[in-house]
């Protein structure tokens, strides 16, 4: 199996900021969930307008990630994946017409609809095992959380004690054979029973491409937003350790966590939980609120441009999706050859 590498990364977030005073003012304060911690406001977010789509999104970030990394490696590109929330093009996907926008010519065309918030996760490993066994060459990964924009600012949706906490954007990254910046472990958990804990609900019991006025949202509950931090507790912990166990190594070892950022609560049991400092998990909840699978990539992204990701560090990407049904964790040596 030939050693497989995370050798670039790239952003886009969409210029317009939305302050948590627009959630604020149409709030409805007798909603059971009003106070719950699961929902505390980040202090901003992007949102994406509604004629922006999931393959601008790509495009935008792509382009940035193609330059940094040169026309040539650009050409070898092979294998392209993509994973995004609010699929707008229900039955093509976007990964066809990204790689027609971007120039590539890949083999592999993936659209990945699974793995929520952990999707970064679940696509590394995909790009790992067909690079690593000599199926592709290099990949192009892409995240895009596109909801916050679509469907919290909804006349009925902005009311929700939710609807403050996502945020859009969008993550790309660049994976090759090559021993620079080596993917070290890989863990993923796919746990089915939990998955019909979380899903899309509309209050008149129609399909969502069925006609009506109704307004799609995900249907939380106090039971089942119990149930989620439980389970968001304990799983990423649990995974994480166990790529910390594959390499025998303690996750005091690590030089910087970053996981999917949902919200503070989170954040801060799973820094308990693993024994590791706040200045050594990255957090850019306030700044971007819930980027759902785009979070790894992007807050990557940030910490490498920002500085603060120095090359040879061992880096822990780790989160978990939806209600709990997939959880994972990766280790990469950042540009261990630089």
């Amino acid at each position: 199996m030939r050693t497989v590498s995370l050798l670039e990364v790239a952003s886009y977030l969409p210029p317009e900021k939305v302050p948590t005073q627009y959630f604020l003012d149409h709030r409805d304060p007798d909603s059971p969930m009003a106070d719950s911690t699961m929902f505390g406001a980040p202090a901003f977010r992007h949102h994406v307008s509604r004629d922006e789509s999931a393959a601008d999104m790509i495009e935008k970030a792509g382009r940035v990630l193609l330059d940094r990394i040169g026309p040539r490696e650009a050409s070898q590109i092979d294998l392209v994946i993509t994973n995004v929330l609010l699929p707008d093009l229900p039955i093509t996907g976007s990964g066809a017409e990204i790689t027609h926008r971007l120039g590539l010519r890949p083999s592999w065309v993936l659209d990945a609809h699974n793995g929520g918030c952990a999707s970064f996760i679940h696509m590394l490993k995909l790009a790992r095992a067909l690079i690593g066994t000599g199926q592709a060459r290099s990949a192009l990964l892409c995240n895009v959380q596109n909801c916050a924009g679509n469907v919290m600012t909804q006349s009925e949706v902005r009311k929700l004690p939710e609807a403050v906490v996502p945020g859009d954007g969008c993550g790309v990254a660049y994976v090759a054979a090559s021993e620079e910046s080596p993917v070290l472990a890989i863990e993923t958990r796919n746990l089915g029973e939990y998955a019909k804990d979380c899903g899309v609900t509309l209050s008149d019991g129609r399909k969502y491409w069925e006609a009506g006025e109704s307004q799609v949202h995900v249907g939380f509950t106090p039971g089942k937003v119990a149930d989620i931090v439980e389970r968001g507790n304990r799983l990423v912990p649990e995974a994480v350790r166990a790529v910390c166990d594959r390499l025998d190594i303690e996750p005091s070892d690590l030089d910087t966590l970053i996981t999917n950022q949902p919200n503070r609560v989170f954040l801060r049991k799973w820094q308990e939980r693993l024994d590791i400092k706040p200045e050594r998990h990255l957090d850019t909840y306030d700044r971007f609120g819930n980027l759902f699978g785009a979070a790894v990539p992007v807050t990557l992204d940030h910490g490498v441009r920002e500085g603060r990701i120095a090359d040879g560090s061992l880096l822990m990407l780790a989160g978990f999706a939806h209600a709990g049904d997939f959880a994972g964790a990766a280790a990469v040596r950042w540009r261990a050859g630089a």
